[in-house]
């Protein structure tokens, strides 16, 4: 059985617990973009403690993504995943034999659980975001990034649960108090993904196997959960009560997948 919940998503920290159930649970955490006293706080409300999490994944350098997963890493003897080019852009820290490196569409095997990172185009170094599966279920995971490649698109088919970064509304971010190279670098080609952009990865990633569209990653100041509901919802043929919209302080409930 494989399971996910957002601990928070938004510029302020991104953070996702994926459990996949075996005769022994298998714990990971995608981006770890919190402090470490609120990571605790929050896996706490999860029913974990950090001593629970058995691995990292880090999609990219970027502070809400990266936070404090070298301390914890160290703290709990975790051992952390990320690419050469994310390693590079926070400086090569010592992680005591604890850094794993990430490539594009090469399995990670990890027991109860396998990852398939792929790239994605976004203003970091070496950007991954990646698909899990227990051998049963399939989450794909797909957070900052200008537009979606063909690449990007293929790593999607076939999931049971899609955690899909809605960033802006375009109208929304034009007419926003957002300095001129800001809305550029958010709405350009490596920024972030529109409702309108998610909307139509969504529509190219929907089969009859889709359970759950998780909206992720939205911005306080240039997008509203309603907006993100009704353009999911349309793009999909689903009511809006079906699109979970995970939050900066709160992220999701835990969802079976």
């Amino acid at each position: 059985m494989l399971k996910f919940k957002s601990l928070g998503s938004g510029s302020t920290g991104n953070c996702t617990l994926v459990e996949a159930s075996g005769l022994l649970p298998f714990r990971m955490l995608i981006d770890c973009g919190l402090g470490i006293r609120q990571l605790a706080l929050r896996l706490g409300q999860a029913g974990l403690q950090p001593q629970d999490i058995h691995a990292v994944f880090i999609t990219h350098e970027h502070g809400d993504h990266i936070g404090c997963a070298r301390a914890l890493a160290l703290r709990h003897r975790i051992p952390v995943w990320m690419s050469q080019g994310t390693f590079s852009a926070i400086g090569a820290p010592d992680f005591d034999g604890l850094l794993r490196t990430a490539r594009d569409r090469q399995k990670i095997d990890l027991g109860g659980l396998q990852l398939m990172p792929f790239t994605v185009p976004h203003d970091a170094r070496e950007p991954l975001q990646l698909s899990c599966t227990d051998g049963a279920s399939k989450l794909g995971i797909l957070t900052d990034l200008g537009h979606a490649t063909p690449q990007v698109l293929a790593q999607l088919q076939a999931c049971d649960a899609l955690l899909l970064e809605c960033n802006h509304d375009t109208g929304m971010l034009n007419q926003s108090a957002y300095p001129p190279f800001l809305k550029r670098r958010v709405g350009g080609l490596y920024g972030h993904l529109s409702n309108v952009a998610a909307a139509d990865i969504a529509r190219a990633a929907v089969h009859a196997g889709l359970k759950y569209l998780v909206a992720a990653h939205l911005s306080v100041q240039n997008n509203q959960p309603e907006l993100v509901r009704q353009v999911m919802a349309d793009a999909l043929g689903w009511h809006g009560s079906d699109i979970v919209v995970a939050d900066a302080a709160s992220g999701t409930p835990w969802l079976q997948v």
